[in-house]
C-alpha cells in the first residue's frame, strides 16, 4: 500500500542484504558440534516517509542497527534452529519492537555445510560442502500475520534412460526427432508455501522446518528416479514435474502450495563423420555432448483448491 504525497503515489521498504553469518552449537555433553552458514536479508515496512520528502531520517532503523541484530539474535540463540525458525525470530523482532515497522520480511539463503563421515562414522566437528542450498521466506506484520515459504535452490539430477519425447506438435520449423530413449538432466528449484498463518500455528517441535525440508527433498528426488533397480518413466518433464510436486502435497499436508522450476538441461547425441570413411564415432546411446545453454524451460505451481499461492 503506497501513500500519496504531492499527487504522486509512493511505496518504499528499505533493510539490509546478504548479512553473512556462521553459527557454532557445542553439545558439551557429546562433544558433536552443529554448525550453519546464513546469508539474511531483510526488508522493513515501516512509517519513514519524511525522510524521503523533508529530510528527516529520525524514523529510520539504520541499516546497520539491521545487521548487527542479525549477529545479536544469532548470538541468543542458544540451541540450534532451522532457517526457518531463526527468520521467524527476526521478523518477530522488526514487526513488534519499532513502533514505526508495519512489517518485516526475512530471506534466509543457507550454505549446504554437510557433516562429513570417515570411515562410516560422523565426524563431531568436521563438515564439507554440499551442493542445494536451503531457502526460506518469512513476512510478518505487526498484528503477528504469517507467510512462511521454505524451498531448495540448484536440486541438479540426472538419469541415463527412462525417458522419452513423442507426440508433440509439429509444424515447418520441428526438427526434433522423437524417441522414447534420452538423458533427463534437470536442475530443480522449489518453492512451497506452509498453511502456517500466524505465530501461534507454528509447530513449537525443534527443527521441525529442517526435517520438513529433507522430508519434502527426499520426496522430490524419489519421485524423480524411482525405485532404485527399475526406476520409473518419463514422458516429459512437464509429467515428472506434476508427479513431484503432487507427490509433496499428497505427503505432507501443512504445505497448501509448491512451484517447480525444472529447465530442460540438454546431452546432445554425438556422431562424427568422415568424409570418405565410416563414422569415426556413430551414437549409440553412450557418447554425448553436455550443454547448458539454450535449454528448454518448464516451470509449473501446483496448490490445493482454495489456497493461497
Amino acid at each position: 500500500m503506497g501513500e500519496v504525497i504531492e499527487g504522486l503515489k509512493l511505496e518504499q521498504r528499505h533493510g539490509k542484504a546478504r548479512v553473512r553469518v556462521g553459527r557454532v552449537w557445542r553439545d558439551s555433553n557429546s562433544g558433536v558440534h552443529s554448525f550453519v552458514e546464513w546469508n539474511v536479508s531483510v526488508s522493513l515496512l515501516s512509517h519513514c516517509l519524511p525522510s524521503y520528502f523533508r529530510d528527516d531520517n529520525s524514523a529510520i532503523v539504520a541499516t546497520d542497527t539491521i545487521k548487527n541484530t542479525v549477529y545479536v539474535k544469532a548470538k541468543e540463540s542458544q540451541k540450534e534452529l532451522s532457517a526457518e525458525d531463526f527468520a521467524i525470530g527476526l521478523a518477530k523482532h522488526f514487526a513488534s519492537f519499532y513502533s514505526q515497522v508495519t512489517a518485516a520480511i526475512v530471506k534466509i539463503v543457507e550454505k549446504p555445510w554437510e557433516r562429513i563421515s570417515l570411515n562410516g562414522q560422523p565426524h563431531n566437528h568436521g563438515f564439507k560442502l554440499g551442493s542445494e542450498k536451503h531457502v526460506t521466506e518469512v513476512a510478518m506484520t505487526k498484528s503477528g500475520a504469517l507467510k512462511l515459504t521454505s524451498g531448495i535452490d540448484g536440486l541438479a539430477v540426472l538419469k541415463t534412460t527412462k525417458s522419452g519425447f513423442e507426440g508433440f506438435f509439429r509444424d515447418k520449423n520441428t526438427l526434433l526427432p522423437e524417441t522414447r530413449e534420452r538423458m533427463l538432466a534437470t536442475e530443480v528449484t522449489a518453492s512451497w508455501r506452509y498453511q502456517y498463518d500466524s505465530l501461534s500455528s507454528i509447530p513449537s517441535k525443534p527443527l521441525y522446518f529442517s526435517e520438513r525440508y529433507w522430508d519434502v527433498h527426499k520426496s522430490l528426488v524419489e519421485t524423480f528416479f524411482g525405485p532404485p533397480k527399475e526406476g520409473v518413466y518419463s514422458p516429459s518433464v512437464q509429467s515428472t514435474l506434476y508427479q513431484m510436486a503432487k507427490a509433496v502435497l499428497s505427503r505432507f499436508q501443512d504445505i497448501e502450495s509448491i512451484q517447480l522450476k525444472m529447465p530442460n538441461i540438454h546431452f546432445l547425441p554425438v556422431n562424427l563423420s568422415s568424409k570418405d570413411g565410416p563414422p569415426i564415432v556413430k551414437f549409440d546411446d553412450d557418447v554425448y555432448l553436455p550443454t547448458d545453454e539454450p535449454h528448454g524451460s518448464i516451470e509449473a505451481s501446483l496448490s490445493r483448491v482454495q489456497s493461497r499461492l
